[in-house]
């Protein structure tokens, strides 16, 4: 069967592309490699199924090749299945396992069955080409590198870069936003989104016991990076981390598909300052209101009509003006995104933060001083007539 892929890949170009300047000449052949390798693969190309009825629904069965370092992946054997025992290769396991963590989240949160929501297969490709610094989904199946073994490690290890991968997936047959510019960094931040809720909802973890982390795995305990991205913290995962975490330092550029891993950390604070003021898990109520989201949304969806979904359904799930969309609005304007017909200075009277260095921040503030002049008028008045009455009482006492 042949087929036009759009190939979701883990690690962000600009990391990769930063590896080709290394000193260590096998690190800088292996980003080589594995850019050509993607760029490869982002044309046509032709897929074969490698086991019977790899492309039929299947409740989310599993099944796991082994590449054996090639890249056809006709020729991958079968090492892991549904029915079978586990592997002797660990990397099998762990694939076999992210796939099945990932599939009952979805189906025991969102009720949704598999990716599609149709039961579909979950195949994956271990040990895909030699030296391989990425793992990627294809709108079809995932694949895992096995790293450089000098920067990074096996991308199996890692539990958010799987369900960051599958999460694509969920967004292709949902609101299928086109991979460019703003819609294409929120296709990114939801993958980050359903990544981490993933991983703490397998760890049990709330909103505040979380790190945050977005495949903290990947890399060896030998390099200085905590992970590909920090959704707590944008622009702090490493020294260099390139991404913002507010509409004031949004990268334009023309690479990385519009900068699409660049921008995803508005998104990202965004959903992260939504979970830690609901509190609590955070595939609960903030997961609800952002899958609900995703399934309202299109594919030209930017980032303020996300918001202002976001925003709505916090109010249509839950309770209009309660916490989950009091925790929406305020989250939002603190990455420097005002939702729309909702006045900015409603975030503060509701006991909200909001980004004093924002122009929705600062225009904020002044109506803050002008609504405290004001009331501090009202109380000045109300002590005036005080004194007058108890003049007038004293007065007529004589």
């Amino acid at each position: 069967m042949t087929s036009v892929l759009r190939v979701n890949c883990a690690i962000p170009p600009y990391i990769l592309e930063e590896l080709l300047e290394s000193d260590n000449v096998e690190v800088r052949k292996a980003a080589l490699n594995t850019l050509l390798t993607t760029a490869r693969l982002r044309g046509a190309r032709t897929v074969l199924a490698a086991f019977p009825g790899a492309a039929t629904p299947g409740n989310g069965r599993r099944t796991v090749f082994d590449c054996r370092n090639g890249t056809d992946l006709a020729f991958a054997v079968l090492a892991r299945s549904e029915d079978g025992p586990p592997s002797s290769d660990g990397a099998a396991n762990r694939a076999f396992d992210a796939l099945g963590r990932t599939r009952d989240f979805y189906q025991r949160v969102f009720a949704r069955n598999s990716i599609d929501g149709q039961g579909m297969r979950l195949d994956g490709y271990i040990h895909y080409d030699e030296k391989y610094n990425n793992a990627f989904w294809d709108g079809r199946e995932m694949c895992f590198g096995d790293g450089d073994g000098i920067i990074f490690s096996d991308l199996t290890g890692s539990l958010s870069v799987i369900a960051h991968e599958l999460a694509h997936g969920v967004t292709e047959h949902t609101a299928g936003l086109v991979y460019r510019d703003q819609s294409g960094a929120l296709n990114e931040s939801i993958s980050d989104v359903f990544g981490t809720l993933v991983e703490q909802w397998t760890l049990n973890q709330t909103a505040d016991q979380a790190d945050w982390l977005i495949g903290r795995e990947v890399f060896t305990p030998m390099v200085q990076k905590d992970a590909l991205r920090s959704m707590r913290a944008p622009g702090h995962a490493w020294a260099r981390d390139p991404q913002p975490d507010h509409m004031s330092n949004y990268v334009h550029t023309s690479e990385d598909h519009g900068g699409v891993h660049y921008n995803s950390g508005i998104p990202n604070k965004a959903f992260y300052l939504t979970a830690a003021a609901i509190g609590g898990h955070a595939w609960e109520a903030p997961g609800m209101i952002w899958y609900e989201s995703l399934k309202a949304s299109n594919s030209e969806t930017r980032f303020q009509e996300f918001a202002d979904t976001t925003y709505q359904k916090a109010g249509d799930l839950y309770e209009v003006g309660g916490l989950q969309q009091q925790a929406v609005l305020g989250a939002w304007q603190q990455v420097g995104i005002t939702v729309t017909g909702v006045p900015t200075g409603i975030a503060r009277e509701q006991g909200l933060m909001v980004d004093e260095n924002s122009d929705a921040g600062q225009q904020d503030s002044v109506a803050a001083v002008a609504r405290r002049v004001q009331a501090l008028a009202g109380q000045v008045q109300e002590l005036s007539n005080d004194v007058a009455m108890l003049k007038g009482g004293v007065t007529s006492g004589r």
